[in-house]
């Protein structure tokens, strides 16, 4: 389980048919093989790891799922460490299940407009949570299929939001309490 609250960025170093690996931050020092952690949103477990990299094995669904099967080496990613039973929960539930990916319409002046999937938009629903690659995000405006979300600079600065431009995918877990 995660917050939604992002700790690092990270570099993709390489990916295969069934591996996805990325730069470890130097924060990440108390994770060990096994550890789960929230790669742009996708719960994914670390099976490989040493001080600069952290591999993870990835299933054709995640794959299918997710936008990570269009990762190429020197993109970003946002990371985030699992919650521990003695942490505050800031942000909101978020279990690292990507439901789908969402079209970025448009990023700027503190707002991000997506274009959801009719299957996930519907059970969306403004002032509710929603992570968006990973962030916890509260959903500012719905209108038809489009979505969206305020960013303060903060978010944009310390998360793959400031490079995000129309056209990108991005991964979408709706909150677990307006699931159907």
């Amino acid at each position: 389980m995660f917050t939604g609250i992002i700790e690092a960025t990270a570099l993709t170093k390489r990916k295969t048919d069934d591996l996805l690996i990325i730069e470890r931050p130097e924060i990440f020092d108390d994770i060990v093989i096994g550890s789960s952690i929230s790669v742009s949103g996708v719960c994914l477990s670390v099976v490989k790891m040493n001080n600069t990299e952290l591999e993870f094995n990835v299933v054709e669904e995640t794959w299918n799922v997710t936008n990570l099967d269009s990762l190429k080496e020197g993109d970003n990613v946002n990371l985030e460490r699992s919650v521990r039973a003695d942490q505050r929960l800031d942000g909101h539930i978020v279990q690292g299940h990507v439901e789908g990916t969402a079209e970025v319409i448009s990023n700027e002046n503190g707002e991000l407009v997506i274009r959801m999937p009719k299957e996930l938009i519907k059970f969306c629903v403004r002032k509710g949570s929603i992570a968006i690659e990973g962030v916890s995000l509260t959903i500012a405006s719905i209108e038809r299929d489009e979505l969206s979300v305020a960013l303060i600079p903060h978010t944009r600065e310390n998360t793959t939001f400031g490079t995000l431009k129309a056209g990108d995918s991005v991964n979408i877990e709706r909150d677990i309490t307006t699931r159907s």
